[in-house]
């Protein structure tokens, strides 16, 4: 079994004590990074390389924060005026999707 199979393997058990304590030392250090930042190599080399993903010049990685889950719609105290139709604050949807909103940044 090759490396890049022995990562597909190992990411395959994301419950593994292994994989758990990685998983958690690397979201604690994403966390310590600007928003948007410039990634020297891919966390995944192996879904990388399956994704067409070649290390050589020109190709780079940008990792960026997005904010996840609904969003708000932001009024004074939690009031809307008008019809009861558009009155919604908590459950409405973004109408981009996270990849989009990454590619604005």
């Amino acid at each position: 079994m090759g490396a890049y199979k022995y990562m597909e393997e190992l990411y395959k058990k994301k419950q593994s004590d292994l994989l758990r304590f990685l998983l958690r030392i690397r979201c604690w250090q994403f966390r310590q990074l600007t928003a948007v930042h410039r990634a020297s190599r891919s966390t995944r080399p192996d879904k990388a390389k399956r994704l067409g993903y070649k290390k050589k010049q020109g190709m780079v990685i940008f990792r960026t924060r997005v904010k996840r889950g609904g969003r708000k719609r932001p009024v004074a105290k939690g009031i809307c005026y008008g019809k009861p139709k558009s009155a919604g604050v908590k459950s409405l949807k973004f109408q981009r999707s996270i990849q989009l909103t990454t590619g604005q940044l």
